[in-house]
């Protein structure tokens, strides 16, 4: 079995980030990722099985509200299809939920995103304050995506698989 690799496609804005530019899929409950779905090509020289893109965005409106700032946000995970890729003589239903799970972790990091950003008690430098934490969520998120990897072995021991899936799932609920 070939190696799992794992992108984040990381987009922040101060307004609507565009996502739509690219073909996208937002992550929701209910709808799991499809091998139909990994529409980028392989490069022929990696021995990786497959790529996985996905991505928080966010995006925000302030208004200033006596001596406070009022913000609200969205946010929202996206999976980018043609930068995702697979290579169907080594990829499996193991793999493909081992790159489910990796877009479902990126839904986990952006849930905890918008609650940070709920959290926070905001200035007139909303701006910095916003991306500061975004920063540090999407740092997070890299850790966890490649301690999820290393503990799984890129989906190769099984048992670890389960147990994550298992973990996700729960953390998801």
């Amino acid at each position: 079995m070939g190696v799992v690799k794992y992108i984040l496609v990381i987009v922040w804005s101060i307004g609507f980030v565009n996502a739509q530019e690219y073909d996208t899929i937002i992550w929701q409950k209910n709808t799991k990722l499809t091998w139909e779905d990994f529409k980028g090509k392989p490069p022929l020289s990696d021995r990786v099985a497959a790529t996985t893109a996905s991505g928080i965005t966010y995006r925000y409106s302030a208004i200033q509200v006596g001596d406070k700032m009022q913000v609200d946000f969205k946010v929202t995970t996206f999976f980018y299809p043609q930068k995702s890729w697979y290579k169907p003589s080594v990829c499996d239903s193991v793999i493909l939920g081992h790159e489910q799970l990796h877009f479902d972790i990126s839904e986990l990091y952006a849930r905890k995103l918008k609650k940070r950003l709920n959290a926070k008690e905001y200035s007139k430098n909303v701006k910095a304050e916003v991306r500061k934490i975004y920063n540090e969520v999407v740092e997070e998120l890299n850790v966890f995506q490649n301690k999820y990897d290393e503990e799984t072995n890129f989906s190769r021991d099984r048992e670890k698989q389960s147990l994550w899936k298992v973990k996700i799932e729960k953390a998801l609920k």
